[in-house]
C-alpha cells in the first residue's frame, strides 16, 4: 500500500475508537474508483474498503484486460497461419505459453498501478483500507478491528464466477476465468461449460493457441438471448476453426481420472461422455453480497442475491447505494464506472439523478466479434414498434473484400414511422469498431436518410453502416462503388 493512501485527515488517531467519513465505498473495482474520483471532486472525506481481488477488481485483474490481451495473442498465432492471400506462406506455433501469460501479467500490473493506484495517490481526505467490511449497523462498518463511521455508503463489491451445482465438479477441480488466465502451462484439451460471452471468448482463445476445445451448452444454441441468424453463423465459424460445440446438454456428473476429467451428459436423450485435461466453468456470475452483514442491516436483495436499487442507485436504506456488477443488469466495466460516479453524486450532493441507458453498446470479443446496441427485432415487436430490418452481408463491403475476410453481416433496425434507428446487431471482424456510429445515431435521433447522406470514407469498414442503411431502400449489389 502506498504511503499516500494511508495519510489523510480522517485517519483514526491513537485512542480514537472510530474513523469518520462522509462517504465509504465497499469494493475496489471500476465502480468503486469512479465513485472515489467523483467524491474527491466534491470534497468528500472518503474511504475505500477492499478485500478479495486486488485493487482494480475484475476488469483489470481477471476480466477485460487479461482476456483481451490473450485473445489478441491467440489471434496473432492463428492469423499467421490462416490467411487468404495467395503467394504468401507463413506458419506460427506457440513456443512458450508461460511467456504469453507473463506478458499478460505485466500489462495487468502496469494498468492496475497506472489507472487505479496512481490516480488516487495524491487525493486528500482519502484512504484505502485493506480488509473485509462487516456491517455493525447501517452507518457503522468494522474492518480488522477498526470501526468506520459513514454518512453515506456505496456497495460496489462486484461479482464472481457462478459455479453450477454438478455432482463431482468441485472434487474434480475446475478453472474459472480467474484461474484460466493465470495458467502457466497450456491445457492439452479443455471442456468449456457454458455458451455465452465468457465461455466463447475463452474457448476460441485457447483453441487458437492449440488447445483442443469442446463447448457444452445447456441451451439449444450458443448466445441464446441473441437472434438465431447471428448465433447460427457464429457457430459455423467457430466450428470451422475446430471447436466442438454441443448444445442441448444436460450434465449428469463430472469425474477426475488421473490427469483427465470426464463429463457424463445426456444430449438429445442419449448418453454422451466427454473427456479433457481441464474443465472451465463459464456458466455465469453471481453478486458478491454474502458474509459482510447486509442481512443484519436489512438491505434488500433480489432472488439471485443482487442488491436491489432504484434508478438513482439507492437501496431501500436511504443513505446506502449500489453500483456495478453487484446490482446485476448491465455487467460491463463502463456501466459500472458510470453507476459508481452517479451513485457518489446522488449520495454526497443529495441529488436524484436517474441512470439512463438509451443506447448502450456491448461487444463479445470472439472473432468475428458480436456487437449490439438498442433493440433487436423481437425487442421492437415486444414494444409495439412497427420496425423494419436491413441486413447486409460483409461480402458487399469493399473493405472486407479487399481484406479477403467477409465473415458476418451488419443488421440495422429502424422505426418505419420515424426512420430513426432503434437498434443494430453486427457480426464482423472488428465489428465493435462500427458500433459507436449507430449508438450515437440512436441517442440523438439521427435518421437512416441522414446516415445515407453522410460521407463515409471508401474502403473503410465503417462504410458498411452506410451500405446497410442504403439497403432499407435499395439493392446495394446493383450500385457501383461509392454510389448511394
Amino acid at each position: 500500500m502506498m504511503a499516500a493512501h494511508d495519510c489523510c485527515a480522517t485517519e483514526k488517531k491513537e485512542g480514537d475508537q472510530d474513523a469518520r467519513f462522509d462517504f465509504v465505498i465497499v469494493g475496489g473495482g471500476s465502480a468503486a474508483f469512479a465513485a472515489a474520483i467523483k467524491a474527491h471532486e466534491m470534497g468528500a472525506r472518503t474511504a475505500m474498503i477492499n478485500e478479495g481481488l486486488p485493487i482494480g477488481g475484475t476488469c483489470v485483474n481477471v476480466g477485460c484486460i487479461p482476456s483481451k490481451t490473450l485473445i489478441r495473442a491467440a489471434e496473432a498465432q492463428y492469423r499467421a497461419s490462416h490467411h487468404h492471400f495467395q503467394g504468401i506462406e507463413s506458419k506460427s506455433r506457440v513456443t512458450d505459453f508461460k511467456a504469453i501469460i507473463a506478458q499478460k501479467q505485466q500489462l495487468v500490473d502496469r494498468l492496475r498501478q497506472g489507472k487505479y493506484l496512481d490516480v488516487v495517490s495524491d487525493f486528500d481526505n482519502f484512504k484505502i483500507i485493506d480488509g473485509r467490511a462487516q456491517f455493525i449497523d447501517a452507518n457503522t462498518i468494522k474492518v480488522k478491528g477498526q470501526t468506520i463511521k459513514a454518512k453515506h455508503i456505496l456497495i460496489a463489491t462486484g461479482a464472481s464466477p457462478l459455479i453450477p451445482s454438478i455432482p463431482g465438479l468441485s472434487e474434480s477441480g475446475y478453472l474459472t476465468n480467474e484461474s484460466a488466465f493465470a495458467l502457466t502451462e497450456q491445457p492439452e484439451s479443455l471442456i468449456v461449460l457454458g455458451g455465452r460471452y465468457i465461455a466463447l471468448e475463452c474457448a476460441q482463445m485457447f483453441a487458437r493457441l492449440g488447445t483442443k476445445v469442446t463447448i457444452l451448452q445447456r441451451s439449444s444454441r450458443i448466445l441464446p438471448s441473441e437472434t438465431q441468424d447471428l448465433t447460427d453463423e457464429l457457430t459455423q465459424y467457430l466450428k470451422q476453426e475446430g471447436l466442438e460445440i454441443v448444445t442441448g446438454v444436460t450434465i449428469k456428473e463430472v469425474r477426475r481420472d488421473g490427469n483427465k476429467v470426464s463429463v457424463k451428459t445426456t444430449v438429445g436423450g442419449e448418453e454422451r461422455n466427454f473427456q479433457a485435461s481441464h474443465i472451465l466453468a463459464a456458466t455465469g456470475r453471481e453478486p458478491n453480497t454474502k458474509n459482510f452483514g447486509l442481512e443484519k442491516i436489512g438491505v434488500v436483495l433480489d432472488t439471485a442475491g443482487h442488491l436491489q436499487v432504484g434508478d438513482t442507485l439507492r437501496t431501500n436504506i436511504k443513505h446506502i447505494y449500489g453500483a456495478g456488477d453487484v446490482i446485476g443488469g448491465h455487467m460491463f466495466v463502463y456501466t459500472a464506472a458510470y453507476e459508481g460516479a452517479l451513485a457518489a453524486e446522488n449520495a454526497i450532493k443529495g441529488s436524484s439523478i436517474r441512470r439512463d441507458y438509451p443506447a448502450l453498446p456491448w461487444v463479445i470479443f470472439t472473432d468475428p466479434q458480436v456487437a449490439g446496441v438498442g433493440l433487436d427485432e423481437q425487442g421492437a415487436a415486444d414494444q409495439g414498434i412497427d420496425a423494419e430490418t436491413a441486413k447486409l452481408s460483409l461480402s458487399h463491403i469493399p473493405r472486407s473484400l479487399a481484406a479477403r475476410d467477409t465473415r458476418g453481416f451488419i443488421k440495422l433496425i429502424r422505426d418505419k414511422k420515424t426512420d430513426k434507428l432503434i437498434g443494430a446487431r453486427i457480426l464482423a471482424p472488428e465489428g465493435s469498431e462500427l458500433l459507436m456510429e449507430v449508438s450515437l445515431a440512436i441517442k440523438y435521433g439521427i435518421t437512416v436518410k441522414e446516415i445515407v447522406s453522410a460521407f463515409h470514407p471508401y474502403l473503410t469498414l465503417s462504410e458498411g453502416i452506410k451500405l446497410a442503411a442504403i439497403t432499407f431502400g435499395k439493392d446495394v449489389s446493383k450500385l457501383s462503388c461509392c454510389a448511394s
